[in-house]
């Protein structure tokens, strides 16, 4: 068993003497967590494949579940794909670095270990400085999923990490809580239109502002298919918290009528109840621990408080948590796809 580091960095004076041992940690087929403006990542070299590997055993991940290349510069991108279509540079320029993963026609620098199996492969370039700058130390090309235990919820803290990951990787860059605080977008550009298979910070009509007609994945708010996941998050539970979840969906005054009827008979049967509101509606619930998660029109702030909120319910050890559903106008599809895949799509409808 190997003890984990956790070393303070800052993004705004950064200590380039840990960059180096992580980028040195990386290079020679190691692991390391580290801040991004979405969730934390667990990298590792993306075209080392026993290093690809040592990702998958240390979070528990399934082989087939593809790895996000990270890259710093866009020029590296040519390296990894077999070609880089308009639309890629339009959203690049609009996009990159940030929260936007792009899925394109992997070349055969990138190990099928990264790409659970896939001929494609998915690259995005983070914003955040501590990443970009380890990227670049560790070799330019860094495969990095969220640094959690596959199917919990991602990490949003060091803290996360190191409760997840402990004893099983030697370093974690603790940059501070993260920005966003969901997954970046994920935009499948080998079809003939554009398809989001995981919804996030950059909206549908976003990224259509940009590069013209882009469709939706039709199964990112319903159950997931037996099909091979082309990304991350597509095919296996995510973002889980330990206890069952059930989402409650309807009107306001319908859905706090419904959770407090729910929440009443399990706490009648003896169990601990989590709900989670909003600051219009937490002082309405009258059993269990309610946690608010925002304001329902601060969407970003909902975003970012979304898996903090499922550790904390874990940490209480609730045997039940009720949510509320979310419909902000930009952001909330990625909310919801999250809040369902952590419910196991248990949806009740309030009526």
């Amino acid at each position: 068993m190997q003890k984990t580091e956790v070393k303070k960095i800052l993004e705004s004076n950064i200590d380039w003497n840990t960059i180096k041992q992580a980028g040195y940690l990386l290079r020679t087929g190691g692991l390391v967590a580290f801040p991004t403006e979405t969730v934390y990542g667990l990298g590792a070299d993306a075209l080392q494949p026993e290093a690809s590997k040592k990702i998958y055993a240390a979070k528990g991940r399934p082989s087939d579940n593809p790895l996000i290349v990270h890259i710093c510069k866009f020029e590296h991108l040519s390296k990894i794909v077999t070609c880089i279509p308009k639309a890629a540079r339009l959203l690049a320029d609009a996009f990159w670095p940030g929260p936007l993963t792009m899925i394109l026609k992997k070349s055969d620098e990138v190990p099928i270990e990264t790409t659970g199996g896939m001929d494609t492969v998915a690259v995005r370039m983070p914003s955040n400085k501590i990443a970009l700058a380890l990227i670049r130390e560790g070799g330019g090309y860094i495969a990095a999923p969220s640094a959690n235990t596959s199917g919990r919820p991602s990490p949003t803290m060091a803290e996360h990490v190191y409760e997840d990951l402990k004893n099983k990787i030697p370093l974690i860059l603790d940059g501070g809580a993260v920005g966003i605080g969901i997954e970046s977008t994920i935009i499948d550009l080998t079809e003939d239109i554009p398809v989001v298979l995981r919804p996030g910070y950059i909206s549908l009509e976003m990224l259509a502002s940009v590069i013209g007609d882009v469709r939706m994945d039709p199964g990112i708010l319903s159950e997931d298919s037996d099909t091979k996941p082309k990304a991350p998050g597509m095919k296996y539970r995510h973002y889980a918290p330990k206890a069952e979840m059930i989402v409650v969906d309807g009107t306001q005054e319908k859905v706090v009528q419904k959770i407090n009827m729910l929440s009443e008979e399990k706490f009648n049967e003896g169990k601990k109840v989590g709900i989670i509101g909003t600051e219009e509606t937490v002082g309405c619930y009258k059993y269990g621990l309610i946690i608010s998660i925002g304001k329902k029109k601060e969407e970003e702030i909902i975003a970012h408080n979304l898996y903090r909120i499922l550790r904390e319910l874990d940490e209480s050890d609730v045997d039940i948590i009720f949510s509320e559903s979310f419909s902000t106008p930009r952001m909330g599809q990625a909310i919801m796809n999250r809040l369902l895949k952590a419910a196991g799509h248990q949806v009740i409808v309030a009526e």
